[in-house]
């Protein structure tokens, strides 16, 4: 019955909106967080976020921050990982984990009637997970496993190439995964001591939406957190882009090339980063009406979609491209990115492709917010990126703020076409492997 209740309950989305009341919350042992209130539902989303991420990696120890944090919901106390599922299943809460580059993150949802209970599990999870030896070995086969199709995959291999090629001996450099050797050799003290680096109170984020006071998250926040250490692991230095403009060939015997491009981009907290967010859209963003979309694939037929993307990251920050073709027309499709990049960089957008990428933002912005563990992740996401508690309420302002001028000034600065390194994962023609 619980089941079935909570399953209907977590179909129910919030009303549609982007003008949600965010408050501040300060726990009695000081930690900060961000609440949505919302009564109208039984339930609450919690999202936890640990700066660091799998970069926290000892060298020698790449992918131990990942195989720890799969591992975290593999058992606690008395509790081995069956026991731990059926727990957390009884009381029809939903608890997740996952490693990114620059984070951990915890996400839980609860009813309120078992929160107190799911509360205690969850903090006995994140605070004391078992690492039984069975686990271990079960989840990392589970690793190597994705390793090796990766292994396989023009993709990844493609990302993989261009992160060894950009970052230097950062940890950006490698795939925090880790290796087939390197996770073959992580022990359970690995483990623990990637525990131990990552899951800190010094380096936590905390947003909660749904059916809690700011009396009761304090109270919550506090618990969860006290058996934490106090402090983690020193957080890996500035990331240098070391790329220069080329092309980067990787050998694979595919019919269709994987190519993946970029040169350096843009910090999240730069006060042009909406005008280049808006530029990036009309160059490759998500709409079919995006300048490599129609020159690429619409006017020559050569992919069946291209896009790129900004992507600050804590350390270091790229723009970046994808799109896969024939390997026949490789060369064709990378001089058309080079003319559409140049074409942006010294022409700028028009009014009417401005006011198009405005609408489409502006517009769909609201449809972000779809339910209580959205807005959760979305709040913490806003802390880690050091963004104001009311940007929610201004981030359409900003976008629309932004003028054809500030577009084409970005451009001209951002857009390096001569500075775009190709990754190319195939057998293009009059193409020879090699750097």
């Amino acid at each position: 019955m619980i089941l079935r209740a909570t399953a209907f309950l977590f179909l129910l989305a919030l009303p549609l909106r982007a003008e949600i009341p965010i408050r501040e919350v300060t726990s009695p042992g000081g930690v900060r967080a961000w609440l949505v209130e919302d009564h109208s539902i039984p339930f609450m989303a919690l999202e936890l976020r640990f700066r660091g991420g799998t970069s926290l990696d000892d060298p020698g120890r790449r992918g131990a921050v990942n195989l720890m944090t799969a591992l975290i919901e593999e058992g606690t106390g008395d509790l081995d990982a069956q026991g731990f599922a059926a727990a957390r299943d009884a009381l029809a809460a939903d608890m997740r984990f996952d490693a990114g580059t620059d984070s951990v993150s915890v996400s839980a949802r609860m009813l309120t009637e078992n929160r107190e209970q799911a509360l205690d599990l969850l903090r006995q999870a994140i605070s004391a997970p078992r690492f039984d030896a069975d686990s271990i070995e079960r989840v990392r086969g589970q690793v190597l496993s994705n390793i090796a199709s990766d292994d396989k995959d023009p993709s990844a291999l493609a990302a993989r190439a261009f992160d060894a090629l950009a970052w230097g001996d950062h940890p950006y450099a490698t795939s925090g995964e880790g290796t087939a050797d390197s996770v073959a050799a992580l022990t359970r003290d690995d483990l623990l001591a990637a525990h131990r680096a990552t899951m800190a109170r010094d380096r936590v984020y905390v947003a909660a939406a749904g059916d809690v006071t700011a009396e009761d998250l304090g109270r919550i926040i506090d618990e969860l957190l006290a058996e934490l250490p106090p402090a983690g692991a020193p957080l890996p230095g500035r990331a240098d882009f070391g790329l220069a403009g080329g092309v980067t060939v990787r050998d694979f015997p595919v019919p269709q090339s994987v190519v993946l491009f970029g040169h350096q981009g843009m910090k999240r907290d730069d006060p042009d980063f909406f005008a280049a967010f808006l530029l990036n859209e009309v160059l490759g963003g998500g709409r079919f009406s995006a300048r490599l979309m129609t020159e690429v694939r619409e006017k020559r037929g050569l992919t069946y979609g291209i896009g790129t993307w900004l992507a600050p990251m804590d350390a270091g920050e790229v723009m970046m491209g994808q799109f896969s073709t024939d390997n026949a027309t490789v060369a064709e499709a990378i001089e058309v990115v080079r003319a559409e990049w140049r074409r942006l960089a010294e022409g700028g957008v028009s009014d009417a492709e401005l006011a198009a990428v405005k609408t489409y933002q502006t517009g769909s912005y609201p449809l972000r917010f779809e339910g209580n563990a959205q807005i959760a992740r979305i709040l913490v996401g806003m802390q880690v990126q050091g963004l104001p508690i009311d940007y929610v309420q201004n981030r359409n302002g900003y976008i629309e703020a932004v003028t054809a001028a500030d577009v084409a000034r970005v451009a001209a600065s951002l857009l390096k076409p001569d500075d775009l390194h190709f990754v190319v994962v195939g057998q293009p023609e009059g193409m020879a492997a090699g750097d």
